[in-house]
């Protein structure tokens, strides 16, 4: 439930009229909470004068607005955009625990349909080498559903395989990262936004990101790979692979007019 410290609250009424739910009102020349809410925060980050809060919640975890601490201008996150890649070589080094903690944050701090926060979020490191035998059973088994209009896919999948086998650096699946996170939301939405706002974190952070639609796929057809990630029963909906690119882009890479139409 909202809290508003009526002590403090001085009536400007700018929480209610950001309220999404529309439970918050003036009363008698203060602020007051109806019922409860979905607990957006958007009062919280509105208020002037600090009045409101969700007890809920860590609030020493709210920052305050410093203008002079926003360098974000529309030139340098559309560079960001353009010129991140999709990594599929990456140098043999180690993601330290805080860098990939910064990427949390960045999931942590993404919108969720009505506010549900429900995205959990598993980091495979420390013991990725005993997951892959997981993965590569469910891909392998993904192959054998595949229907006979897709033969050339399951070819290469049980290629990719064989070529692991005999060289586990020849890794089609998991292109040698140190770093796989599993995303989990019951709303794929949700975890697609989480995902985005993660890579181009990583991005800042001197990192490569791979989105690999086909580790979902291996996740979700071995309910073994699923219940060492403790996903069993979870919409798995994003595995990103992580880690230092051993490649240097020198350009942005061409794409295609956008499709546009103006009404």
């Amino acid at each position: 439930m909202v809290k508003i410290e009526q002590s403090l609250c001085i009536g400007c009424a700018k929480c209610v009229k950001d309220c999404v739910s529309g439970v918050l009102h003036i009363d008698q020349g203060k602020a007051a909470v109806r019922e409860s809410c979905m607990q957006c925060g958007h009062c919280v980050a509105v208020c002037p004068v600090k009045a409101v809060s969700i007890p809920e919640y860590d609030m020493a975890d709210v920052a305050e607005y410093d203008k002079d601490s926003f360098t974000y201008t529309p030139e340098c996150f559309l560079n960001a955009v353009k010129f991140r890649r999709s990594i599929r070589s990456y140098k043999d080094r180690r993601v330290e625990r805080e860098q990939l903690l910064g990427l949390i944050e960045a999931g942590r701090y993404t919108a969720t349909a009505v506010n549900t926060q429900s995205v959990s979020y598993v980091i495979v490191q420390e013991k990725l080498e005993e997951f892959k035998a997981y993965a590569w059973k469910g891909w392998l088994s993904y192959a054998d559903t595949l229907p006979s209009e897709q033969a050339d896919l399951k070819a290469a999948i049980y290629k990719f395989y064989e070529a692991y086998q005999k060289d586990p650096r020849q890794d089609r699946l998991f292109f040698n990262a140190p770093v796989l996170l599993v995303i989990a939301t019951e709303n794929s939405w949700d975890g697609g936004l989480a995902a985005q706002n993660i890579e181009m974190m990583a991005v800042a952070e001197g990192l490569g990101v791979l989105y690999n639609g086909f580790m979902v796929r291996a996740v979700r057809q071995n309910p073994e790979a699923a219940e060492w990630l403790g996903l069993s029963g979870k919409n798995v909906c994003c595995c990103l692979l992580i880690g230092y690119p051993d490649v240097v882009y020198q350009r942005t890479a061409p794409r295609k007019t956008a499709d546009v139409t103006w009404k």
